[in-house]
């Protein structure tokens, strides 16, 4: 039913399946690893195929999910929330990478410079996605890739970021204002 808390005082809880490999896994080595493998083996799957959503790219969807477990298992013991800590680590490496396929992107066109044009594409009309997300604050980005990219709920967003439901709803609408703003100003 419940467990004491630090205070001594019992607490009731409702575990995540995702999460439910790790009860009672504190302490222990080879519940610990159990543990470990129970949430890999539950959440691999949907965090690479969140991954690959966003970078388009099984490989380095791969590399990515398996990176976000490495950085879990090399704090273990001092994560609260194993399934969180994954996505926002995971977060964060897509962020990487969009810098660096940025930065390709730029040198191959510094590269290309001298030479002409394609007719057949209209930069003007070339909308960056990718970068106009990348230039919302983190409050705001994380939660609208994790619901307009990761599918994710209302709900399961809130639980992930740690926020209120309605924090989550207002970021989003405030994303969304901001982007519409962003494409107003490019479109202009």
């Amino acid at each position: 039913m419940g467990a004491p808390n630090s205070q001594g005082m019992k607490v009731s809880a409702v575990i995540d399946r995702s999460e439910a490999p790790l009860a009672g896994a504190a302490g222990n080595a080879d519940t610990g690893a159990d543990a470990a493998e129970e949430l890999f083996k539950a959440a691999y799957p949907k965090l690479a195929g969140w991954v690959n959503r966003q970078v388009d790219d099984d490989d380095i969807a791969h590399e990515i999910a398996s990176e976000a477990f490495v950085r879990l298992l090399s704090r273990w013991t001092r994560v609260e929330s194993p399934q969180s800590y994954l996505y926002m680590v995971a977060t964060n490496l897509i962020r990487d990478h969009w810098r660096k396929t940025e930065r390709e992107r730029r040198a191959y066109l510094s590269v290309a410079a001298g030479t002409t044009a394609d007719p057949l594409t209209y930069p003007a009309q070339d909308v960056d996605v990718r970068n106009l997300i990348g230039s919302l604050p983190s409050r705001l980005r994380n939660p609208f890739l994790l619901h307009y990219y990761g599918g994710f709920g209302i709900r399961e967003v809130a639980e992930l970021l740690r926020r209120p439901a309605g924090t989550v709803k207002y970021d989003l609408f405030e994303a969304r204002a901001k982007l519409k703003q962003a494409l107003g100003e490019r479109d202009g």
